[in-house]
């Protein structure tokens, strides 16, 4: 049996799972790429880190909420983070996916500030909330906000930082000049 008697049929029963999630991580990291790589340091630069922080902190609290509604609304998982939660209860035969288990269920805060600082309030939330499409509770929202607070601190100061660099390779060649 070849691999491609193999991988068609599976590629058919599963391609409407494949584009929802190709459609919606192509979306989720349009979005994210412009609002964090383009917004944020473009207003952190206008406005200062302290008005321009207060701003896009605000900003990603209104877009990371009508994520989760609409995330919830849809009861799609287009990003795959229901699929990745449902690691943590794996205990069938395979070593690999028995480790990836035992490593995601280790430390509840140690995801929550890695994935705060790697992702958005909306991924952290989901990832670390029972159940799907539950909407949130009162620990669902205590995990939103202190990620919210911990991802916008820290990208706040990471585009201060990186504009501050900038600025001064700037005035350092120009100076040279």
């Amino acid at each position: 049996m070849s691999i491609f008697s193999t991988v068609v049929p599976w590629l058919t029963r599963h391609k409407e799972r494949i584009a929802i999630l190709g459609i919606g991580i192509l979306a989720d990291r349009i979005i994210c790429y412009t609002f964090d790589f383009v917004l944020y340091p473009y207003v952190i630069w206008r406005a200062g880190l302290l008005w321009g922080g207060v701003v896009m902190a605000l900003l990603s609290l209104i877009v990371c909420i009508l994520t989760m509604q609409f995330y919830d609304w849809s009861k799609k998982d287009w990003l795959g983070i229901e699929t990745i939660k449902e690691l943590k209860v794996y205990a069938g035969e395979s070593r690999v996916r028995r480790f990836l288990a035992w490593m995601l269920c280790r430390s509840e805060p140690v995801a929550c500030l890695a994935l705060s600082v790697t992702t958005d309030p909306f991924v952290t939330t989901v990832y670390l909330r029972q159940g799907k499409f539950t909407g949130m509770g009162r620990r669902d929202w205590t995990i939103f906000m202190a990620s919210w607070l911990i991802g916008n601190i820290y990208w706040a100061l990471a585009c201060y930082m990186g504009i501050s660099l900038v600025e001064w390779v700037w005035q350092a060649v120009r100076g040279a000049a």
